[in-house]
């Protein structure tokens, strides 16, 4: 194992006490007037415009904050100061390839991490191994350089004994995706109150270029001379089918788009997963053009928005629902509109499983990107407190030596 692979601690080894400062809740996004839902009909129908969504729990506290001038609420209304990208940045030298798109979703967190929390010490970044994993070393604030695949069940601990941190799961397709796979599920299905970001750039890029569980078949690489024989993984649709309770894709290339899915992210309740399209220009560079170039983008890509049809290439086209199959329909010819197109509901799961599997497999139709999924159900760390408090009420404190001693012992000489 080279020294790049080996797993490094890079903060303080004490983790920061106190609970977060308390601040008023996000307020939620206003829902616009539902329009008037369209009959049901056979296939080719017209879809039906889903509900507004009903308000799920408050949002966790504090989150946001405006930079700036302090108002009530505020860091200096606490006695905190008003924090900038710039607390956020550690002087150590930045260590990814130059041209990275590393380097945009670490920026995006950094310029976000202000509005999400007024004190830094309350935060924590967690990683694997790989590109992506150095994560921790440039965030000042704690944080840790786990072991392969380990990121989801270190964050796991950490969040289940220290509820009140703001705990990220920094990860790749490689981590996650192949010797994480089982961390990585088990975390999602236990909806545990954190944030993931999953670097997908479709290669093994710290150990130089091997295929991945994300590269698509054919693919040749050092590990596979004459092309990758495996069936490559859907991510989001892995994450739905782990049962996720968040479930989200946005693009190195699309910064405001990328800030703007970490701050849904960082409101929901539970595991909150996001995965980013990151160009790796050393060994897989241009994997992801089609979707984040502005020649092709408007055709390639599709933005998913709750309430909205889905329409791209600026307007002129849209996806209509046609039995159980997606389809592209002209909206420029007179004979389609957006009221025939599919209207999305992110809290619809059959309909972010249709539309997450058949648009990635689908060269002829646009790749997704937005929130595809939320589901409101109980977080695993607030479950577990509320277990640990109701056991401790009818039994008490406990004794540790007491509970050693018990039951059957014996003494060796």
């Amino acid at each position: 194992m080279s020294d790049d692979q080996k797993p490094k601690g890079v903060k303080p080894a004490g983790l920061p006490t106190g609970a977060k400062p308390a601040g008023p809740p996000k307020a939620a996004k206003p829902a616009g007037p539902p329009k008037a839902a369209k009959p049901a009909g056979p296939p080719g129908a017209k879809a039906v415009k889903p509900p507004a969504r009903p308000a799920l729990r408050p949002p966790k506290p504090p989150t946001a904050r405006v930079v700036g001038a302090p108002a009530e609420g505020d860091g200096e209304a606490h006695g905190l100061p008003v924090l900038t990208r710039k607390d956020f940045a550690t002087p150590a030298d930045v260590r990814w390839c130059p041209g990275c798109g590393d380097y945009a979703v670490l920026a995006a967190v950094q310029r976000v991490l202000p509005e999400l929390t007024e004190k830094k010490e309350d935060v924590v970044f967690i990683s694997g191994i790989g590109c992506s994993s150095r994560f921790p070393y440039y965030m000042n604030t704690y944080g840790m350089h786990s072991i392969h695949g380990r990121a989801p069940t270190v964050a796991t601990g950490l969040k289940s004994s220290r509820p009140e941190l703001d705990v990220w799961v920094i990860t790749g397709d490689g981590d996650a995706l192949s010797i994480g796979a089982g961390h990585f599920a088990h975390m999602l299905r236990r909806n545990v109150d954190l944030q993931v970001i999953l670097f997908n750039n479709q290669i093994y890029g710290l150990t130089k270029g091997q295929y991945s569980p994300t590269s698509e078949v054919g693919k040749v690489t050092k590990s596979s001379p004459y092309g990758s024989l495996d069936h490559p993984f859907n991510p989001a649709a892995l994450a739905l089918g782990a049962d996720a309770s968040f479930v989200a894709r946005t693009m190195d290339r699309d910064p405001k788009h990328m800030q703007a899915m970490l701050r849904r992210a960082h409101a929901h309740r539970g595991t909150a997963f996001v995965e980013v399209y990151q160009n790796c220009n050393i060994f897989n560079d241009g994997a992801f053009f089609d979707f984040t170039e502005k020649d092709s983008k408007p055709e390639r890509t599709v933005f998913v928005e709750h309430g909205q049809p889905l329409v791209y290439d600026d307007g002129t086209k849209g996806i209509m629902l046609d039995g159980v199959t997606l389809r592209s329909v002209n909206l420029d010819d007179g004979n389609r509109s957006t009221d025939d197109c599919l209207v999305w509901d992110e809290g619809d799961k059959t309909l972010a499983f249709l539309v997450i599997q058949q648009l990635f497999w689908n060269d002829a139709l646009p790749r997704p990107f937005g929130v595809f999924y939320i589901e409101d159900r109980p977080a695993y760390d607030a479950m577990l407190q509320e277990q640990v408090e109701a056991v401790t009420e009818k039994k008490g404190e406990g004794d540790l030596r007491a509970l050693l001693h018990a039951g059957a012992t014996w003494t060796i000489s």
